[in-house]
Protein backbone atom coordinates (compact mmCIF):
# COMPACT_ATOMS: atom_id res chain seq x y z
CA UNK A 1 0.00 0.00 0.00
CA UNK A 2 2.86 2.53 0.80
CA UNK A 3 4.32 1.51 -2.27
CA UNK A 4 1.92 2.24 -4.47
CA UNK A 5 1.18 5.99 -2.57
CA UNK A 6 4.89 6.66 -3.19
CA UNK A 7 4.39 5.68 -7.08
CA UNK A 8 1.35 7.82 -7.05
CA UNK A 9 2.95 10.54 -5.76
CA UNK A 10 6.10 10.63 -7.67
CA UNK A 11 4.44 10.29 -10.77
CA UNK A 12 2.18 12.89 -9.87
CA UNK A 13 5.52 14.97 -9.32
CA UNK A 14 7.18 13.86 -12.65
CA UNK A 15 3.68 14.37 -14.46
CA UNK A 16 3.86 18.24 -13.10
CA UNK A 17 7.46 18.72 -13.70
CA UNK A 18 7.32 17.82 -17.33
CA UNK A 19 6.78 19.68 -19.69
CA UNK A 20 5.90 19.82 -24.01
CA UNK A 21 8.01 21.63 -26.24
CA UNK A 22 6.86 21.90 -29.82
CA UNK A 23 8.77 23.11 -32.38
CA UNK A 24 7.90 24.23 -35.52
CA UNK A 25 9.47 22.55 -38.89
CA UNK A 26 9.78 24.35 -42.27
CA UNK A 27 6.79 27.10 -40.38
CA UNK A 28 5.62 29.68 -42.83
CA UNK A 29 7.54 27.16 -46.06
CA UNK A 30 10.59 28.44 -44.77
CA UNK A 31 13.70 26.21 -44.10
CA UNK A 32 13.93 26.91 -40.36
CA UNK A 33 13.40 25.20 -37.21
CA UNK A 34 11.35 27.38 -34.42
CA UNK A 35 12.19 27.78 -32.11
CA UNK A 36 15.73 27.16 -33.61
CA UNK A 37 17.49 26.24 -30.15
CA UNK A 38 15.90 25.39 -26.95
CA UNK A 39 16.25 24.38 -23.17
CA UNK A 40 14.72 21.07 -22.02
CA UNK A 41 15.14 19.12 -18.85
CA UNK A 42 15.11 15.02 -17.89
CA UNK A 43 11.11 14.44 -18.83
CA UNK A 44 11.08 16.91 -21.16
CA UNK A 45 9.19 16.09 -24.32
CA UNK A 46 10.07 17.91 -27.73
CA UNK A 47 7.34 17.48 -29.81
CA UNK A 48 8.80 18.43 -33.37
CA UNK A 49 5.56 19.23 -35.77
CA UNK A 50 5.91 19.16 -39.39
CA UNK A 51 4.45 22.52 -40.99
CA UNK A 52 4.81 22.03 -44.72
CA UNK A 53 6.89 20.52 -47.68
CA UNK A 54 9.16 17.65 -46.75
CA UNK A 55 11.66 17.87 -44.20
CA UNK A 56 13.05 15.78 -41.65
CA UNK A 57 14.61 16.36 -38.10
CA UNK A 58 18.43 14.18 -38.35
CA UNK A 59 20.65 13.90 -35.18
CA UNK A 60 24.16 15.06 -36.25
CA UNK A 61 26.88 16.40 -33.83
CA UNK A 62 28.77 19.19 -33.54
CA UNK A 63 31.69 18.78 -35.57
CA UNK A 64 29.49 17.38 -38.32
CA UNK A 65 26.48 18.98 -37.89
CA UNK A 66 24.91 17.45 -41.55
CA UNK A 67 26.13 13.71 -41.14
CA UNK A 68 23.90 11.92 -39.26
CA UNK A 69 25.82 10.74 -35.79
CA UNK A 70 27.28 7.35 -35.51
CA UNK A 71 28.63 5.35 -32.57
CA UNK A 72 25.41 5.28 -31.27
CA UNK A 73 23.78 5.62 -34.31
CA UNK A 74 21.72 8.93 -33.96
CA UNK A 75 18.35 9.33 -34.48
CA UNK A 76 15.90 10.18 -36.94
CA UNK A 77 12.43 10.78 -38.16
CA UNK A 78 12.76 10.09 -41.90
CA UNK A 79 11.10 12.66 -44.22
CA UNK A 80 7.84 14.08 -43.44
CA UNK A 81 5.57 15.03 -46.23
CA UNK A 82 3.11 17.72 -45.66
CA UNK A 83 1.02 18.54 -48.47
CA UNK A 84 -0.44 21.69 -49.43
CA UNK A 85 -3.76 22.24 -47.54
CA UNK A 86 -2.86 19.61 -45.19
CA UNK A 87 -5.39 19.29 -42.05
CA UNK A 88 -3.71 16.75 -40.27
CA UNK A 89 -0.01 17.69 -39.16
CA UNK A 90 2.69 14.87 -38.94
CA UNK A 91 4.48 15.11 -35.33
CA UNK A 92 7.89 13.22 -34.15
CA UNK A 93 8.81 13.58 -30.54
CA UNK A 94 11.47 13.22 -28.23
CA UNK A 95 11.44 12.71 -24.60
CA UNK A 96 14.81 13.87 -22.92
CA UNK A 97 16.76 11.20 -20.67
CA UNK A 98 19.61 13.38 -19.71
CA UNK A 99 19.27 17.13 -19.95
CA UNK A 100 23.53 17.23 -19.46
CA UNK A 101 24.24 15.95 -23.10
CA UNK A 102 23.73 18.55 -26.11
CA UNK A 103 21.33 17.52 -28.40
CA UNK A 104 22.35 18.55 -32.24
CA UNK A 105 19.71 18.20 -35.47
CA UNK A 106 19.67 19.46 -39.08
CA UNK A 107 17.04 18.75 -41.82
CA UNK A 108 18.35 16.47 -44.67
CA UNK A 109 16.68 18.43 -47.08
CA UNK A 110 18.11 20.99 -49.43
CA UNK A 111 18.10 22.82 -46.23
CA UNK A 112 21.17 22.18 -44.07
CA UNK A 113 23.49 24.45 -45.98
CA UNK A 114 21.09 27.10 -45.28
CA UNK A 115 20.84 27.08 -41.49
CA UNK A 116 17.98 24.44 -40.86
CA UNK A 117 19.66 23.48 -37.93
CA UNK A 118 18.05 22.71 -34.31
CA UNK A 119 19.68 22.51 -30.80
CA UNK A 120 18.69 21.00 -27.75
CA UNK A 121 21.04 22.29 -24.49
CA UNK A 122 23.86 23.72 -26.75
CA UNK A 123 26.89 24.59 -23.72
CA UNK A 124 28.38 27.79 -24.03
CA UNK A 125 31.01 26.72 -25.18
CA UNK A 126 29.53 25.52 -28.32
CA UNK A 127 26.72 27.84 -28.86
CA UNK A 128 23.79 27.07 -31.49
CA UNK A 129 25.13 30.05 -33.75
CA UNK A 130 28.53 28.01 -33.60
CA UNK A 131 26.69 24.73 -35.00
CA UNK A 132 24.44 26.63 -37.87
CA UNK A 133 28.00 28.60 -38.88
CA UNK A 134 29.54 24.80 -38.93
CA UNK A 135 26.00 23.42 -41.15
CA UNK A 136 26.15 26.79 -43.49
CA UNK A 137 30.09 26.12 -43.77
CA UNK A 138 29.54 22.70 -44.48
CA UNK A 139 30.54 20.52 -47.82
CA UNK A 140 28.99 17.18 -49.25
CA UNK A 141 25.75 16.10 -49.04
CA UNK A 142 23.48 15.25 -46.26
CA UNK A 143 22.85 11.54 -45.97
CA UNK A 144 19.71 9.99 -46.98
CA UNK A 145 17.68 10.01 -43.55
CA UNK A 146 14.99 7.14 -43.05
CA UNK A 147 17.96 4.19 -42.87
CA UNK A 148 17.20 4.86 -38.67
CA UNK A 149 13.42 5.92 -38.35
CA UNK A 150 12.30 6.50 -35.10
CA UNK A 151 15.01 4.74 -33.58
CA UNK A 152 18.77 4.62 -32.57
CA UNK A 153 21.58 2.92 -30.45
CA UNK A 154 22.22 2.44 -26.56
CA UNK A 155 23.75 5.90 -25.22
CA UNK A 156 21.30 8.60 -26.61
CA UNK A 157 20.11 10.79 -23.82
CA UNK A 158 16.40 10.88 -25.52
CA UNK A 159 13.58 8.77 -26.05
CA UNK A 160 12.34 9.18 -29.48
CA UNK A 161 9.32 8.65 -31.41
CA UNK A 162 7.86 9.18 -34.93
CA UNK A 163 4.03 9.58 -34.90
CA UNK A 164 0.74 11.53 -36.53
CA UNK A 165 -1.24 13.11 -34.25
CA UNK A 166 -3.84 10.35 -33.92
CA UNK A 167 -1.24 7.88 -32.42
CA UNK A 168 -0.70 7.13 -28.79
CA UNK A 169 0.56 3.49 -28.22
CA UNK A 170 4.26 2.56 -26.74
CA UNK A 171 6.73 -0.07 -28.18
CA UNK A 172 9.63 -2.14 -26.30
CA UNK A 173 13.22 -0.75 -26.62
CA UNK A 174 14.88 -2.00 -29.34
CA UNK A 175 17.84 -4.74 -28.39
CA UNK A 176 20.97 -2.85 -27.26
CA UNK A 177 19.18 0.60 -25.97
CA UNK A 178 19.86 1.17 -22.70
CA UNK A 179 18.67 3.85 -20.79
CA UNK A 180 15.72 4.75 -23.54
CA UNK A 181 12.64 3.35 -25.27
CA UNK A 182 10.85 4.06 -28.07
CA UNK A 183 7.66 6.08 -27.48
CA UNK A 184 4.91 6.64 -30.10
CA UNK A 185 2.02 9.14 -29.36
CA UNK A 186 0.82 12.14 -27.83
CA UNK A 187 2.38 12.84 -23.80
CA UNK A 188 -0.49 10.03 -22.75
CA UNK A 189 2.02 7.47 -24.01
CA UNK A 190 4.75 8.81 -22.22
CA UNK A 191 2.92 9.25 -18.79
CA UNK A 192 2.30 4.97 -19.63
CA UNK A 193 6.05 4.89 -19.80
CA UNK A 194 6.56 6.30 -17.04
CA UNK A 195 3.82 4.59 -14.92
CA UNK A 196 5.82 1.20 -16.06
CA UNK A 197 8.81 2.33 -15.03
CA UNK A 198 7.70 3.28 -11.69
CA UNK A 199 5.47 0.06 -10.96
CA UNK A 200 8.91 -1.95 -12.09
CA UNK A 201 10.86 0.01 -9.51
CA UNK A 202 8.20 -0.46 -6.64
CA UNK A 203 8.00 -4.09 -6.91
Amino acid sequence: MRASIAVTALLSALVVKAANITVMVGANNGLTFSPSSITAQVGDSVQFTFMAKNHTVTQSTFDNPCQLKQNPTGVDSGFMNVDAGATSLPVWSILIQNDTVPLWFFCAQTGFEKGMVFAINAPPTKTFDMFQANAMGANGTAPAPGANPAGGSGGNPAVVSGSTPASSSTSAPPAGQTGAALRVGSSAAGALTIVALLVGIAL
